[in-house]
């Protein structure tokens, strides 16, 4: 009978401590915090935070990856539930990423402004392109699929970590609906910029 609350002290304990671990990232660097800052910011002691992880790495890694999952269900709204997906009819309000995103906003701010930066891009990024890998077939024709997953999750990647580190400035409306926009886009001729620059300084020479 009183397992259910054990199971409830746990959670409160656990989400104290992520807490402070992300309170003490937002003022200073990962690598400066010890355990004995984060159980103090949490007020608890260094027993209740060694019974649930070995250290701070551990705590650190289970926000990253508790993080991560959210983002992976966010990524798969658009095909969860449907048996044959077809990216160039999907419409922009099926994309959930950039919601969940903004929705976690001040997480992420706190992750990507840190000394932990290039861990969160790598692990986010290992993820998505697992997913897509495992999850999705597509018609790749003469491409290699491999070279295909990485070329086009890179694109993906790099363009949420542009808007996070950003600030967001732009919606999440607004980030969907260009994500469909760029999907569905097929490049043409481009012409390089120094030429046109160098065109234009002709003519005002005329």
């Amino acid at each position: 009978m009183s397992k259910p609350v054990t199971d409830r002290r746990v959670v409160r304990s656990k989400e104290a401590l992520k807490n402070a671990m992300l309170a003490l990232m937002s003022s200073q660097s990962y690598s400066s915090i010890s355990i004995t800052d984060i159980v103090e910011h949490a007020n608890y002691n260094r027993g209740t935070f060694y019974a649930h992880y070995e250290n701070k790495e551990a705590l650190l890694n289970e926000i990253m990856s508790e993080l991560i999952e959210e983002m992976l269900q966010s990524f798969r709204a658009p095909y969860d539930k449907v048996e044959v997906f077809f990216i160039e009819q999907m419409p922009a309000q099926a994309i959930k990423l950039f919601e969940h995103i903004h929705e976690r906003a001040a997480i992420y701010r706190i992750l990507f402004k840190s000394d932990v930066l290039p861990v969160i891009k790598e692990k986010m990024y290992e993820a998505i392109r697992r997913i897509s890998q495992e999850e999705l077939e597509h018609a790749h024709g003469a491409i290699n699929p491999e070279l295909h997953t990485v070329y086009s999750m890179s694109a993906l990647t790099g363009l949420v970590f542009h808007w996070i580190e950003g600030d967001f400035v732009y919606s999440p409306a607004y980030m969907q609906e260009q994500l469909v926009l760029l999907l569905r886009w097929t490049p043409a001729d481009a012409k390089p910029k120094r030429r046109k620059a160098a065109a234009n300084l002709e003519q005002e020479k005329q």
